[in-house]
């Protein structure tokens, strides 16, 4: 199963995407991203198809991907950019953080979501840590993720997701809690009294067990499970 890569280009610089049909909302992210030396925008598309095209041709580490675009939508393109060889993180931007295509972006595997009002200095942050393979999930929207399920889950779901985490040891099941919880690596470090390299270890021991793609769909498998 594919996975999306950790890390950057050789010259430890972030290559960015960005996928959106408004031009405006473009040239803000590029202005957003484009002053800081360890970020380069490599490309813009204007639709799911574009972004799809683009994100191979130009290597990209990260997509910023709107959810709403013609021809494919962000959902399809997000999808398809997974399933590839060596995927990008996907960051996927919207309007409102409620939005049902939200949490199914993040089912899909996209490392996170992004507000389209979120302040500057955040989509840099939100950017340069799912670069690296860390979520961008905050707590109080772990919160709303574990509303959504709890909201629509499905006893089948539930007992499979029950199921997979019987699966962990000891050790891997209090990472994979602290994960959906929405810690970082260094906050479950000094949690469990780790390294950050074994914490590392540890998570991707989880996600291969689990069969998931990312830190995020390790959460959503938590909650799905009833744990989170």
């Amino acid at each position: 199963m594919a996975r999306v890569s950790e890390g950057t280009g050789p010259d430890g610089v972030v290559r960015v995407l960005l996928a959106d049909d408004d031009a405006l909302v473009r040239a803000g992210l590029r202005m957003i991203l484009g002053g800081h030396p360890d970020l380069e925008v490599v490309g813009e598309a204007r639709d799911g198809v574009e972004a799809v095209e683009l994100a191979g041709a130009l290597a990209a580490d990260v997509v910023l991907m709107d959810i709403r675009m013609p021809r494919q939508d962000g959902l399809a393109a997000t999808e398809v950019l997974l399933r590839s060889g060596s995927p990008p993180a996907v960051l996927v931007l919207t309007t409102f953080d409620t939005d049902d295509s939200v949490l199914t972006a993040l089912r899909i595997g996209a490392s996170g979501f992004l507000l389209k009002d979120t302040p500057p200095d955040r989509i840099v942050d939100a950017v340069r840590r799912v670069a690296t393979g860390e979520p961008m999930l905050s707590p109080s929207v772990t919160a709303q993720l574990i509303a959504a399920v709890a909201g629509g889950q499905q006893p089948d779901r539930a007992a499979a997701a029950r199921s997979r985490l019987a699966g962990l040891t000891e050790r891997e099941r209090e990472v994979a809690l602290a994960v959906g919880a929405g810690r970082t690596n260094a906050e479950i470090g000094a949690a469990l009294y780790m390294s950050v390299a074994t914490v590392k270890a540890h998570v991707s021991r989880v996600m291969a067990k689990l069969g998931v793609e990312n830190r995020v769909q390790v959460a959503i498998q938590v909650h799905d499970a009833g744990l989170g």
